[in-house]
């Protein structure tokens, strides 16, 4: 049987071995190539599409390495596509952060300042029910709703435990596609789906059993919900 082939979009952004490793743990039958290569991006059966840093800095290296082509062409495939983190927010229509940045646009909806949100202000002020304030970074565990029936939610407990670091949300514009949601002082957007598409705020990489199983859940999705 062949061994399916895994690519991790590397546009110099984040450390992706640890998403390769994770991989290579739930699926010792895979081959993960952490790579820029358009070609074996295309040529890859399953692609992943992380992100960490400012957006202006990975928007930049997206379009300079050609990354949003490869996106769409994945996308227009039907192969799978998970996005993780940064990732998420890239495919997102604008983002808030760096004095506002055009993204990729491929789904309706902003990236927002948690701090500039007055709701979560006023949550901040307030505090969480353990007395603590809430602090920017969202960093640590937290629940997530599952919204819709999805293959990568398979043997995830609804409310399920994940690991964030972030301090921009996404807010969805199409509800339809808000696969999971987050409550942190506000509720927002945790995760999208929408046809060979799933897109995670939380790192499935550093949640342990429950991000595992979504990476797993991923490796043996066919792209169809």
């Amino acid at each position: 049987m062949n061994r399916k082939q895994v690519a991790v979009i590397d546009y110099g952004m984040g450390n992706l071995h640890s998403v390769a490793s994770a991989l290579k743990h739930v699926g010792p039958n895979i081959d993960v190539a952490v790579t820029s290569d358009n070609e074996i991006i295309a040529n890859a059966d399953h692609v992943i599409f992380p992100g960490v840093g400012a957006i202006r800095d990975c928007m930049a290296e997206i379009r300079r390495q050609q990354v949003d082509t490869a996106v769409n062409e994945v996308i227009a495939s039907g192969k799978p596509l998970l996005a993780i983190c940064v990732g998420l927010q890239a495919l997102m229509d604008f983002s808030e952060e760096n004095d506002g940045v055009d993204c990729l646009g491929l789904f309706p909806g902003k990236v927002k300042f948690f701090s500039g949100n007055e709701n979560f202000n006023a949550a901040h002020d307030e505090g969480s029910p353990s007395g603590e304030r809430l602090k920017v970074p969202h960093m640590g565990w937290n629940t997530v709703s599952q919204k819709i029936p999805h293959p990568l939610w398979h043997n995830i407990e609804n409310g399920g435990r994940f690991y964030f670091v972030h301090s921009y949300y996404v807010e969805s514009e199409d509800p339809s596609i808000v696969a999971g949601g987050c409550h942190y002082g506000i509720d927002f957007t945790a995760a999208i789906a929408h046809n060979n598409v799933f897109a995670a705020q939380f790192h499935p990489e550093k949640s342990h059993t429950n991000g595992l199983q979504l990476l797993e859940n991923f490796l043996n999705w066919d792209g169809k919900c």
